[in-house]
């Protein structure tokens, strides 16, 4: 799955000095409650990404509509809505942020 790779380039890139941030949006807000459970196979490299700080957050809009806002919220997941309930992408823009999707 697509969402594997955003995590184990997160890692890769701060291990070799850069600044990665994940923002999760769209469909992707669904696994938040899945990677929460131990048994699901991308729970550790989640927790590793948690707890490096790569976890910008997550669209708050997206969450709700997808049901999966208490779960972000259970994990402590910053809930981004800057733009209309949306993640905005300027301010990351502006501070120098390249932007990747996966």
């Amino acid at each position: 799955m697509c969402f594997i790779h955003v995590l184990l380039n997160a890692l890769d890139m701060k291990g070799k000095g850069h600044e990665p941030q994940i923002i999760m949006e769209g469909a992707a807000v669904k696994l938040i409650p899945e990677l929460a459970k131990t048994g699901h196979p991308l729970h550790g490299l989640w927790q590793r990404n948690l707890a490096a700080g790569l976890v910008a957050g997550v669209c708050k809009a997206c969450s709700s509509k997808l049901g999966v806002l208490e779960g972000a919220k259970e994990q402590n997941l910053p809930l981004l809505d800057d733009m209309t309930g949306h993640p905005g992408m300027a301010w990351y823009r502006d501070q120098g942020f390249e932007i990747i999707t996966f």
